[in-house]
């Protein structure tokens, strides 16, 4: 048999190792740019709300191009078609044949956004269809596409014929009106039946092919015949018809189907055919970052596909079609059908009613939709070269924790999971222990907070995301800024105000301090994104169905008060190569989980307690919390018996504690084993830790989630210890901290919503004395190679001493030092942004026009009546004299503000000082002062709700009345007027410059 020729060129090709884009582990090279400067990747992105494909190629170009300049490392592009037309249908003047997805319109316009994204440096993210991304355009035949199974009578393919002894029914009401809403009406109530075990038969062979059948049952009994049918559902993710079917555009897009490999063959060949050619895949593999789907919001009977008799029979080894009536109720979407769980309930009249067949439904619905979502990451690495992020299992009658490892970047949300910091850890637990280097999160939905998200609220839900494991945030969301069929100013809304934020140049804040916020974001992904992610414990957690709320899981504050930090995983993960135990941690190359902690609430399956005592043997301790851990049934339970005693068995093993609830710290202490990052506060903080041995630093980033309040942070490392600072890109060293062998003890006080970066690195560039105790007169330092440290010190009433590592006592003295005085009289220049004279002039950014007001005290602009409904800027002027009189001694002073709801920009005789940490904002203002007359501007922007507020009944977005569709989803008011300006005291707190020898 003759070899075929293979050209030299060829083999070059199959010899180059993989681009780094395709590599998802920590372990990838990826161009990160600098902490100071990240790359474009490592940036927060926008989702960015495309109208449709109609709209001016030129503006969305412009909006992809300014989020790069404010500091975003590019957009989500997001092919919105008002929610898919579920919140209202096309507008009148829109042709979304013409323009829907993948259309000749819609290829010039990705092509487009691409090309804006290469010329600016920057990176985009694409869902692989219209709206949530679940679907394409297809042809309505296609087997591809989503199908159902109903209980019934009715039409379609039939599945199943099944026969059940009844021994009681009951009419259950659900205790909800019925009412509508986005998803649809309410269930009001539903049957609940007992069936009688060993009763249930598949007669579905038995059936004719005209659809008859004839069965006896033993008389004297009451016996219930449930018909199954499946049939393609037709479910669109764009609800669009044009009321003919020339192209397959005239119909919308259909879902695919997500439990099998075929849904994700559609999206593939659709995108082979209809959006690739042409150059985009060309361009599209140089700036695309991830192909991406959102939460899976689609609706069905019950979550079903054909192949998936044949996926259970293989993975559980019987026939599921018998128990079908058993998994009726509540297998359809857990979150958007919450109201309707199904028109009947039935159970088995044994001890655990049947549990196990409906967990093994789920089960096998977890390996079909591994499938869908194996093919699609398959797809887009191997097409595309690129990667695939996807709200995984999200509403879906699933573990989703088992799946998490199956994409690329797997994404979370902050609107559902609320912030809750457990919840984000039930979901990060798993993507970290299979090595992802991103954890993506769709963050900053908040309902009826349009145009009125503060960035302090934003930065919180950013921080304690952050704490919970994730590293990467998408911000929901950009808005188009030009013209659309039946929309006035402010311009196009997504969700028509339902949701926050709608950021575009109509925010005042875009060109004033939000680009801030995106480099803050920017330098916390930077180190949140480096190196390895190290955790203290892991808690086992297995369910058959997540809970889409994300609830607390472990209850007990012990481990947050002494500062152990923890994440969830399943034990469908510990199939995982990454799931080992080596030298007594568990994911060594990972987390490195240092114990496994399992409470009474948990449910071991059978595998899952086999795998736990080999990590015992192993020599990973195991602590179970609070009493025996329940059994996760299967089948007919079975598997019951040998569970019981396997948790039996794993008690009495080595490696293997049983304390009471709230004690699993208390125990952990007691072995050794202590936090990597321990916390004593007054306060309540939190804390993460990531060893970076590439780039030679490790780093702990502490947040306060509440008051303000003092502590330690003890750490340890025999390295040095640095402070980061992400909101301006600076470092240096450490000045007061201890060490105790080779424990590093670090004193902080922290602000509400405050974050520290402590970085550790390998030696100093020379050996530096430092504080070890630090008198409060001193209130910060600068340093460098040449000089050390030089001290701030503000007034005070005695000499103070600072106590050096080397022993030695240092005088300190600010006895002669201008006291701090409080900063008054303030004229505030308010630039009103308004609605220009033509409502329908979306083009245009805001009237503008300027009011003066002097402030004796610093307020709310709602306390102001002639503000009380104004949005824009303010301009904030006061002047001081410098050197402070009399003759006392200053070479500098601290400007010292409230905390900033919004944003702030400080102006020293008009020179822009450094950004501010919004939630502890002070500036150094010695480098500006001059002698004289100094003035001194903050300009703060407000958000524009107090304003769209005023004018809300003159304002529409596609023809929709903002008002009209905000009570047809239950609110009758609109959200009050809120808080906005510079509010409270301004301090200037004078200081003296003192060397530390």
């Amino acid at each position: 048999m003759r070899t075929p020729a293979i050209s030299f060129l060829s083999l070059l090709l199959l010899w180059q190792p993989a681009r780094a884009d395709i590599n998802d582990q920590t372990s990838a090279k990826v161009d990160r740019g600098t902490f100071d400067d990240p790359a474009a990747r490592l940036r927060p992105r926008f989702r960015y709300w495309l109208p449709d494909a109609g709209v001016d190629v030129q503006t969305v170009q412009d909006n992809i191009k300014s989020a790069g300049a404010i500091g975003a490392g590019g957009v989500e592009f997001l092919p919105f078609y008002n929610y898919g037309g579920q919140l209202s249908p096309e507008p009148t003047g829109a042709n979304w044949t013409k323009d829907g997805f993948g259309t000749p319109t819609f290829h010039k316009m990705f092509l487009g956004a691409l090309e804006a994204h290469k010329e600016a440096g920057l990176v985009m993210d694409f869902p692989l269809g219209p709206n949530q991304g679940q679907g394409v355009p297809a042809d309505p035949s296609d087997e591809g596409l989503q199908w159902d199974l109903i209980p019934g009578w009715g039409a379609g393919e039939l599945v199943a014929l099944v026969s059940a002894e009844v021994l009681s029914t009951k009419n259950v009401s659900l205790g909800t009106s019925s009412g509508t809403s986005l998803f649809g009406a309410a269930q009001t109530s539903y049957l609940s039946l007992v069936l009688k075990n060993g009763t249930l038969v598949d007669w579905g062979q038995n059936v004719s092919s005209t659809g008859h059948v004839s069965l006896r049952f033993p008389s004297g009994s009451s016996h219930r015949l449930f018909a199954f049918y499946q049939f393609l559902t037709h479910e669109k993710n764009l609800e669009y018809s044009s009321g003919n079917a020339k192209t397959i555009w005239d119909n919308g897009s259909y879902v695919v189907d997500h439990y099998s490999a075929r849904g994700a063959q559609v999206v593939a060949k659709f995108w082979e055919r209809y959006i690739l050619p042409d150059g985009v895949k060309e361009l599209l593999m140089e700036v695309g970052n991830y192909g991406w789907e959102d939460s899976v919001e689609i609706r069905s009977n019950i979550s079903w596909t054909p192949s998936l008799p044949e996926v259970f029979q293989s993975k559980y080894g019987y026939d599921l079609k018998p128990f079908l009536p058993l998994i009726t109720f509540k297998d359809n979407n857990i979150n958007v059908q919450s109201t309707n769980p199904g028109q009947f309930y039935c159970v088995l009249d044994t001890p655990d009613q049947g549990l196990g067949y409906f967990n093994d439904f789920r089960g096998a619905l977890v390996a079909g939709y591994r499938s869908y979502l194996e093919e699609l990451t398959r797809w887009v690495n191997r097409e595309l070269n690129l990667q695939m992020s996807a709200q995984v299992s999200y509403n879906l009658p699933m573990d989703m924790e088992a799946n998490i490892p199956f994409v690329n970047a797997p994404e979370c949300e902050s609107l559902q999971f609320e912030s809750n910091i457990d919840g984000y850890r039930q979901f990060s637990g798993p993507a970290n222990l299979a090595g992802k280097r991103v954890i993506s999160n769709e963050m900053g939905a908040v309902m009826m907070k349009a145009y009125n998200l503060p960035h302090s609220e934003l930065l919180g839900y950013i921080n304690r995301a952050v704490i919970g494991g994730v590293n990467q945030v998408v911000l929901h969301g950009q808005s188009y800024t030009g013209d659309y069929y039946g929309t006035t100013w402010p311009g196009y809304t997504a969700f028509v105000y339902l949701f926050s934020e709608l950021y575009s140049d109509k925010q005042p804040s875009w060109g004033h301090g939000f680009g801030d916020v995106l480099n803050y974001t920017a330098r916390v992904q930077y180190l949140q994104q480096s190196g390895v992610p190290r955790t203290d414990v892991v808690i086992y957690n297995k369910v058959s169905g997540t809970n889409p709320n994300f609830p607390t899981l472990y209850s007990s504050n012990d481990l947050i008060d002494a500062g152990y930090t923890y994440t969830y995983v399943s034990p469908d993960n510990f199939a995982l190569p990454q799931a080992q135990v080596k030298d007594n941690v568990f994911g060594s190359d990972g987390p490195a989980y240092k114990a496994m902690v399992i409470t009474s609430s948990s449910n071991l399956t059978l595998e899952g307690v086999h795998y736990i005592q080999k990590y015992a043997r192993a020599g990973l301790p195991v602590i179970l919390s609070g009493g025996d851990p329940g059994v996760y049934t299967t089948h007919d339970s079975r598997d019951t018996p040998a569970i019981k005693q396997a948790i039996q068995a794993l008690k009495q093993s080595r490696n293997v504690y049983s304390v009471s609830t709230g004690k699993v710290a208390a125990k952990l202490q007691t072995l050794g084993i202590k936090p990597q990052v321990a916390l004593q506060t007054d306060g309540t903080w939190y804390s993460t830790w990531r060893e970076d041995v590439q780039n030679g630093m490790d780093h702990a980033f502490v947040f306060c989630d509440g008051n303000a309040s003092t502590g330690t942070v003890s750490i340890a490392s025999s390295k040095t210890p640095i402070f980061l600072d992400p909101w301006t890109g600076q470092k240096k060293p450490v000045l007061e901290y201890t060490r105790h062998g080779n424990q590093v003890i670090i004193p902080l006080s922290l602000a509400a919503n405050q974050t520290v970066v402590i970085g550790f690195i390998e030696g100093a560039p020379k050996p530096v004395q430092h504080a070890t105790q630090l008198p409060s007169s001193v209130l910060g330092y600068d340093y460098s190679q040449e000089s050390g440290f030089e001290l701030y010190v503000s007034a005070s009433k005695d000499r103070q001493s600072l106590i050096l590592s080397n022993g030695k006592s240092v005088s300190i003295s600010g006895t002669n030092v201008s006291e701090p005085s409080k900063l008054s009289n303030w004229t505030l220049t308010a630039e009103h942004w308004e609605a220009p004279s033509n409502i329908s002039d979306v083009d245009t950014v805001a009237a503008k026009h300027n009011t003066t007001h002097d402030l004796s005290s610093l307020v709310s602009w709602t306390e102001i009546e002639a503000l009380r409904n104004v949005s824009g800027l303010g301009y904030y002027s006061t002047s001081i004299s410098w050197p402070p009189t009399g003759h006392r001694s200053a070479d500098g002073a601290y400007l010292i503000l409230p905390a900033i709801s919004h944003a702030a920009r400080i102006y020293v005789n008009g020179q822009k000082v450094p950004p501010i940490d919004f939630s502890a904002p002070r500036v150094d203002l010695g480098q500006y002062l001059k002698k004289g007359s100094n003035q001194i501007t903050v300009v703060v922007p407000t958000t524009m709700w107090n304003y769209i507020r005023s004018i809300a009944g003159e304002i529409e977005t596609a023809d929709v009345p903002l008002q009209l569709l905000m009570s047809a989803v239950g609110y009758t008011t609109l959200p009050s007027v809120t808080d906005n300006g510079l509010i409270g005291t301004v301090t200037l707190v004078p200081y003296v410059k003192v060397h530390l020898e």
